[in-house]
């Protein structure tokens, strides 16, 4: 616009100077030059239309540019909101993790308890008089009432022990009196605990029992064994083995 201002004074100056010229001066200084001044001004007004067509395209241009500023300055921000999100979503999923991970823990310590967890009862079979043998004799009690953890075998009359720990077993009996009784409580291959009753001919039947702790190491052998030459009764309800695990150790 200053360029535009500038040729507009020269103009004017060269339009005045030619008024001050004699009248012969001017008519001919008109014929020689005022056509190519006229062609002057028409190229000089296409040039300043095109100057002010490069202005106005500059002027939108220098908007949409400050638009386009705008709109990234937005998706700047939002970028910096989606990162934000992004870092909270991977704390949360470590939070997860690490809960995820304490409940495995917690189930695998509560599937120990579980497996654990030992215990049976056991009846003799039969309504009737078992031995007198000639040798010691396991005796097998057939009849499970419980056996949590599956540590007694109902087919050999033996419990097993699955871990070391302390344990609790009681035996009881019942038997005629015309024949002595006498049953031990059997560790491996070793008598732990006993009970009897001798014969006596006044006495129609006896009944009797024991119970004690045992300290046992993995796959010790715990059974009852009735003695050579006595005799036991056979009832599921009354002649009975039982046993648990108290603890490990």
């Amino acid at each position: 616009m200053n360029f535009t201002l500038c040729l507009l004074v020269c103009f004017c100056g060269l339009t005045l100077g030619q008024e001050d010229l004699p009248k012969t001066e001017v008519t001919t200084e008109t014929g020689s030059c005022f056509p190519d001044m006229c062609k002057f001004l028409k190229e000089f007004g296409a040039v300043k239309a095109k100057l002010e067509a490069v202005e106005t395209n500059l002027k939108e241009t220098e908007s949409h540019v400050v638009v386009l500023k705008q709109k990234g300055v937005a998706l700047e921000t939002r970028l910096n909101e989606s990162e934000s999100q992004v870092l909270v979503l991977k704390e949360k999923g470590r939070t997860l993790e690490a809960k995820l991970k304490e409940t495995e823990s917690q189930v695998l310590v509560l599937k120990q308890k579980e497996a654990l967890k030992v215990v049976f009862s056991a009846g003799l079979p039969g309504n009737s008089a078992i031995g007198p043998f000639d040798t010691p004799t396991t005796l097998i009690y057939t009849r499970v009432i419980t056996n949590l953890g599956n540590a007694y075998n109902q087919h050999t009359g033996i419990f097993v022990a699955p871990v070391r720990g302390m344990y609790y077993f009681s035996l009881s009996y019942h038997a005629g009196g015309h024949h002595p009784v006498h049953l031990f409580l059997m560790k491996n291959n070793v008598n732990i605990l006993e009970c009897y009753d001798h014969m006596t001919l006044n006495d129609g039947a006896d009944n009797g029992g024991n119970a004690g702790f045992v300290e046992l190491q993995q796959g010790d052998q715990v059974y009852v064994q009735l003695v050579a030459n006595t005799h036991v009764w056979g009832g599921s309800y009354t002649t009975t083995f039982s046993g648990h695990l108290l603890h490990q150790v």
